[in-house]
């Protein structure tokens, strides 16, 4: 299979072939389908599906939401609609994988140029 954010770029790229329809709520099912899957194949974890499962908590905090709810229902609840949640989810993910980066890179004391900007912009 896949990496999970590859999979998920190319939804990103043609949703209605990969979900049905542009709806946050579809891919939310995709993903547990692919998890499902990949675990009655037996197939064990990667590295991306181990830090997508970190994804639900990053943004209940995000969002200041401490209830038990699903990420997309979070996501849902502060969109105007199902697709634009699906849109919002994508702009989300992206900052989800880049979290942490100029905090890593602070502590190795290895910033380039365009980095250094960024972290006195922060």
């Amino acid at each position: 299979m896949h990496d999970l954010y590859t999979l998920i770029e190319k939804i990103k790229k043609a949703p209605s072939m990969y979900l049905g329809r542009h709806s946050i709520i579809c891919l939310q099912a995709f993903l547990s389908g692919y998890s499902v899957a990949k675990y009655e194949l037996g197939e064990q974890p990667t590295k991306q599906d181990c830090d997508f499962r970190l994804f639900p908590e990053w943004i209940g905090k995000r969002f200041n939401v401490p209830t038990g709810q699903s990420w997309a229902n979070i996501i849902l609840f502060y969109s105007e609609d199902e697709s634009k949640a699906l849109d919002k989810f994508f702009e989300l993910l992206d900052e989800f994988i880049n979290r942490d980066t100029s905090a890593d890179n602070l502590g190795k004391g290895e910033l380039n140029s365009s980095q250094k900007v960024e972290v006195f912009r922060s």
